[in-house]
């Protein structure tokens, strides 16, 4: 029997730098250039989150300057 499913191609990785949170219940993270606040506060529980680094797939951010841009609009 003949199959077509292509290969798997090998995804490259990297250390990226990732906000992790403190709760020893939730399991939120987020890259660091995906992050709107240089600081941020998990999305899921509203805990503190600290800077660390995990292997992750490489992805490029177009926007890179998030943590610069205002929020909200101006009245």
């Amino acid at each position: 029997m003949y199959n077509r499913k292509k290969p798997l191609e090998e995804i490259p990785q990297a250390d990226a730098a990732i906000w992790e949170c403190t709760s020893d219940t939730c399991k939120g993270w987020m890259r660091d250039n995906f992050a709107f606040d240089s600081v941020p506060t998990c999305p899921i529980c509203a805990s503190e989150m600290v800077s660390t680094t995990r292997m992750l797939p490489l992805l490029e951010n177009s926007n890179s300057n998030l943590k610069t841009m205002s929020k909200g609009n101006r009245i």
